[in-house]
């Protein structure tokens, strides 16, 4: 099971940090992914990080404001967000999938949490 939280309303430039965490006992093996879906759109991949945390992957329109993190000790994972813009509002998803295989696609994932909405404002 995944817990997300940390979602809330923020104004353009600021920054957020996400956490999911996990109540299974099988976290580090799994690849993390984190995804979100606007109003009106489909869900969109965001970032992914594999399962030590030596491989992480974003979305072009995150890259370099966003950073995927991951706590296996914690069985958690994080992103945080910085210079968040009013286009990154969206109700953001955590997921878990068993291979690096397909990190970019909510095909490649097997679980999901249950999304927290990040607003921001202009």
């Amino acid at each position: 099971q995944l817990q997300a939280s940390g979602g809330g309303l923020v104004q353009a430039g600021g920054s957020l940090r996400l956490s999911c965490a996990s109540s299974g006992r099988t976290f580090s093996s799994y690849t993390m992914g984190w995804f979100r879906q606007a109003p009106g759109k489909e869900r969109g991949f965001v970032a992914a990080i594999s399962h030590v945390g030596g491989n992480t992957y974003y979305a072009d329109s995150v890259q370099g404001r966003f950073t995927i993190s991951r706590d296996n000790a914690k069985s958690t994972v994080y992103l945080q967000m910085n210079s968040l813009k009013p286009e990154d509002t969206a109700v953001y998803y955590c997921a878990a999938g068993p291979t690096w295989a397909g990190y970019n696609s909510y095909r490649g994932y097997s679980y999901w949490g249950q999304g927290t909405l990040v607003t921001v404002s202009s």
